[in-house]
């Protein structure tokens, strides 16, 4: 793979240069940037959970917060990425220009990795996924199953329903603003944003390679991938800054999630420390042991005479734990980095780095302490309620739903809630597809409108259609 290509700046539609004296000076990933700011897709992430659920705290995170803190560590490992290839490596067909343009298009994948998460965070994909396990084959249409009628590709497409697949469906062709083509981004920016180049059917977690774990794609958005693909000359591997875009995302979250456990009580500062007690010796190096340097932060607060040492030793203690992890993904990157280029590589950019096994431990401890606790089951739990009600709902009003059958007075009202971009889109890839894939369509056109609510409005809606006061 080459960085001419790799850095394609083609899109869907082409759009007329308005450069000049007097014209717009912007690169084309700037102008993505701008069309990823103004979208209503990405205001929408202020109101979807990271990991607390309809929280009151202003303080805890959301998909907004956490989008743009992947941007901001996607920005700066583009620039140690960049700048090391430029030194270092001496790639000739890396130039200054092209450090400028990965630091961009990482800025803005970062801001939309996750536009396509349901509500209620990763919980809501599971459901979703649950769901369908459930029901699809239990469901009808003119008296046949369901799961009979589509191909093996689209029952797969929900079986496996994936939110990195449904953000690359979203931005090409859910944001019906001016076109077809949704928001109309860059090619370069769409498949840094594609971490798994295969489809539902191509999953096979036995090969160990990281690309083939999950789908990244739905049969219905096959072409543009096939589009994206060929044009930035991966065709079936990986772009190389998808592993940068994985690793901003891994060091945002699991720091995240710690600090944010910390502060909703899920973990104290001494059960910390004796978290990171259980690292193996000297497996983050010798420049930086994570728990010295919380000690360090501890003491230092007490010296300040900060209300809160411990607060002050935690916080402070995930801004170093960050810095560290930046600088262990920058060399995993750059020591693989031929085999990234050749899309070889099989692991995530942490993989031999000494931030590994702390990257490890960061997630076992999230999930031991916050994830598998009865307060989060008892959300989950509540939350599987309402998205099962909204999927039964709409999946029930949409399996006739522009077919010559005649549809009753509930069913059209509960299409009426669904929202006319994504009707419109809908009608737009149906035109002259068979029965089947129509079909198919329907089903997508559930999973498009829930994805594209906030937790506060699936909440509210459920109680609405249940005469909730």
């Amino acid at each position: 793979m080459k960085w001419q290509q790799l850095l394609s700046t083609q899109r869907s539609r082409e759009v007329k240069s308005t450069g000049g004296a007097l014209g717009d000076l912007r690169s084309e990933f700037e102008k993505d940037y701008h069309r990823i700011i103004g979208s209503a897709s990405f205001r929408r992430l202020q109101d979807k959970t990271q990991v607390f659920p309809l929280d009151k705290s202003d303080f805890i995170r959301t998909r907004l917060t956490h989008s743009l803190e992947v941007s901001s560590f996607g920005k700066s490992l583009g620039q140690n990425i960049g700048e090391y290839i430029l030194t270092y490596i001496k790639d000739s067909d890396f130039t200054e220009k092209n450090k400028e343009e990965i630091c961009s298009i990482l800025q803005c994948a970062g801001l939309i990795h996750d536009i396509g998460n349901p509500p209620f965070g990763h919980f809501g994909e599971s459901a979703i996924r649950d769901w369908f396990h459930r029901n699809l084959p239990k469901l009808t249409f003119r008296g046949k199953h369901v799961s009979e009628l589509l191909t093996e590709q689209m029952r797969e497409d929900f079986y496996h329903f994936e939110g990195n697949a449904q953000a690359l469906r979203l931005v090409t062709k859910l944001h019906y603003l001016v076109d077809e083509h949704g928001m109309n981004l860059t090619y370069a920016l769409l498949n840094t944003i594609v971490k798994y180049p295969v489809s539902s059917i191509g999953i096979d977690k036995t090969t160990g390679n990281i690309k083939d774990k999950k789908m990244g794609y739905y049969f219905a958005d096959r072409e543009i991938y096939e589009a994206i693909a060929k044009a930035t000359g991966t065709e079936g591997k990986r772009h190389p800054l998808t592993y940068i875009l994985e690793a901003a995302d891994d060091i945002a979250y699991k720091t995240a999630d710690i600090e944010d456990a910390f502060v909703k009580g899920f973990l104290s500062y001494h059960q910390l420390k004796e978290e990171l007690g259980s690292l193996p010796e000297n497996s983050s190096g010798d420049s930086f042991d994570p728990l010295e340097r919380l000690e360090r932060k501890y003491q230092s607060g007490i010296k300040r005479g900060v209300q809160n040492p411990e607060e002050y030793a935690v916080k402070n203690w995930i801004v170093q734990v960050q810095g560290f992890l930046i600088n262990c993904a920058s060399y995993g990157f750059t020591s693989h980095y031929e085999e990234i280029m050749e899309g070889t590589y099989r692991y995530d950019i942490f993989h031999g780095t000494y931030g590994e096994a702390l990257m490890e431990l960061l997630g076992d401890m999230a999930y031991r302490r916050v994830f598998a606790t009865p307060e989060i089951y008892k959300m989950e739990v509540a939350e599987s309620v309402i998205l099962d009600f909204l999927m039964d709902k709409f999946v029930a009003a949409v399996l006739y739903y522009d077919t010559e059958e005649k549809l009753g007075e509930i069913e059209k009202r509960v299409i009426s809630f669904i929202s006319e971009n994504y009707k419109s889109a809908y009608h737009c890839q149906a035109a002259g597809k068979s029965e089947e894939e129509k079909l198919y369509l329907r089903l997508l056109l559930v999973t498009d409108y829930i994805c594209g609510m906030t937790d506060s409005y699936a909440k509210r809606l459920y109680q609405e259609l249940n005469a909730v006061i």
